[in-house]
């Protein structure tokens, strides 16, 4: 009897035991082999961002592009991953135009390629569509922005999968990743929507060439505010730009002895980009054999600027250049650089296409148009040193036949020192024989005065001449001045004139040179 209770005892403190095993089992489960191979949630979470984020940046630069066109011209619209978002108008080699357009971590890149010559024809002959070229423009972006939605969406989709199942060789990840990546792109599309704003392209960033816009044109507010009347100059621009370039492709060239040199005077260009193809024509037409730059071809002589100047490298013909007041020293380090331009300051010569020139650059910088006190008497110093190293060269016996200055009051101080001096600055063509015998010739603006054309009630003509030197005595025989009708014109003329035999003689009134006659001699400069 005794032991029927100690056996109930037992028998309970065992279940008890086990019980408190079990519960003790299952909160503290042994390591197994499966437990111990799964992946952490952190880190595979942040090499699952990794991958969704760059596969569809990769995606975005192989297959996101949309070639658009947009008006007249061909675009191709992008979009990039950004911090800050916002819109980019890139118009090369002018420079680009920075919207805050919207925020979101995507932005929107629009490459303006290049006109379509079809398109932009239409226009010169028909310039009532100008008009209603806004509101084609704005079709022509909602539909370019469209078709770069899909296919952007595209693009991430493709990447972000393609790149997971490169890294996890698994069909799940991969498309997880892929469905991420799209996730992304419509939080940032919804983003940018949210946050966008239509008022943007009234305070536009410009950089480039373009920084000089708003000073040049009128900032954006008041375009878009007589919004009438820089259309009816959008038209004279497309109009004369495509005219001018048809003109010069059919001006009569002067046929002289097969033997003559040709020249190619231009001056002042001041940034504009048509001029280089004027030039490059008449340089074709005329087989001209040197090309003479008396100065200001640039506007505000900024290290911006400096790749407006690589055109000439393509010109067809050696080109010669001296400093203008528009034009900085850091111009003028950049054409040295270049291969077939001969830069000539202090009075410094060069042999070019058989003639040989000397020149000195202009010795006053003021890009903003200033008047700086003692600036005439700085300019006839210029040439006075410049007149003295003619007279060197002479007495050397290498005596040099056409000076180049920019400024004429600089110019005009080597009178009787040679035989025809070329300078610009005025914006006007111009000929004189002066006191000593000096033929003086001075070119106007062949940049029709640049951008700042649409600046005056009547533009300014695109000048240039075509100087004809007797290959033997390297005296000037003629030269054709050529003038293109200006914004808005499609005037062309050109002009024949016959050199006059003039001699000049040393000024009795110059100092006479303190460097002593030389041997002469036969190295190229």
């Amino acid at each position: 009897m005794a032991r029927a209770p100690l056996a109930a005892l037992n028998h309970m403190l065992n279940r008890t035991v086990q019980r408190r095993h079990r519960t003790r089992t299952r909160a503290t489960p042994r390591a197994t082999p499966e437990l111990a191979a799964r992946p952490r949630p952190w880190p595979h979470a942040l090499g699952l961002t990794v991958v969704v984020l760059a596969g569809a940046w990769l995606g975005l630069l192989i297959v996101g592009n949309v070639r658009a066109p947009v008006g007249p011209m061909n675009t191709t619209m992008a979009l990039r991953p950004s911090l800050t978002g916002g819109t980019r108008i890139n118009i090369s080699p002018l420079g680009a135009l920075s919207l805050d357009s919207h925020v979101a971590p995507v932005r929107l890149d629009v490459n303006v390629d290049q006109l379509d010559p079809v398109r932009s024809q239409a226009l010169v002959d028909h310039p009532e569509r100008i008009s209603g070229l806004q509101d084609e423009v704005a079709r022509d972006v909602e539909h370019g922005t469209l078709d770069l939605a899909v296919r952007s969406c595209v693009a991430v989709v493709s990447g972000a999968t393609a790149l997971g199942l490169a890294v996890y060789r698994r069909p799940r990840p991969a498309l997880a990743a892929g469905t991420l990546a799209l996730t992304l792109l419509a939080a940032s599309g919804a983003s940018a929507y949210a946050t966008w704003n239509p008022k943007s392209v009234l305070e536009p960033r410009f950089s480039g060439l373009l920084s000089s816009a708003p000073s040049v044109v009128g900032n954006a507010r008041s375009i878009v505010t007589e919004f009438d009347v820089y259309q009816q100059e959008l038209a004279r621009l497309v109009t004369n730009v495509t005219k001018l370039y048809d003109v010069t492709s059919t001006l009569p060239a002067y046929q002289p002895d097969p033997s003559t040199i040709r020249v190619l005077h231009v001056s002042d260009i001041h940034l504009n980009p048509a001029s280089w193809k004027i030039i490059a024509s008449l340089v074709k037409q005329y087989r001209v054999d040197v090309i003479v730059d008396s100065g200001d071809t640039m506007d505000h002589g900024t290290a911006a600027e400096n790749g407006f100047l690589d055109p000439i490298g393509d010109l067809g013909a050696p080109y010669v250049w001296v400093r203008g007041n528009h034009d900085s020293k850091s111009t003028q380090r950049y054409l040295e650089r270049m291969k077939n331009v001969h830069v000539l300051d202090d009075g410094r010569a060069r042999t070019v296409a058989g003639l040989r020139f000397a020149g000195t650059g202009d010795p006053q910088f003021t890009p903003d148009r200033s008047t700086v006190p003692g600036g005439n008497a700085s300019e006839e110093l210029a040439g006075d040193r410049l007149a003295s190293a003619l007279r060197d060269q002479r007495n050397a016996g290498t005596p040099v036949d056409v000076a180049v200055a920019h400024e004429p009051s600089a110019a005009r101080e080597t009178d009787g020192e040679v035989p025809l001096v070329l300078c610009g600055h005025l914006h006007h063509q111009g000929t004189e024989t002066l006191k000593y015998g000096t033929r003086l010739r001075m070119e106007g603006s062949t940049g029709g005065s640049g951008l700042r054309a649409v600046e005056r009630q009547y533009p300014a003509p695109i000048e240039a001449s075509i100087l004809y030197f007797d290959r033997d005595n390297r005296r000037l025989q003629a030269w054709d001045a050529i003038k293109l009708g200006g914004l808005g014109l499609s005037t062309a003329e050109v002009s024949r004139h016959l050199a006059d035999d003039n001699h000049p003689a040393p000024s009795p009134t110059a100092p006479p040179s303190t460097t002593p006659p030389k041997t002469p001699s036969h190295r190229s400069p």
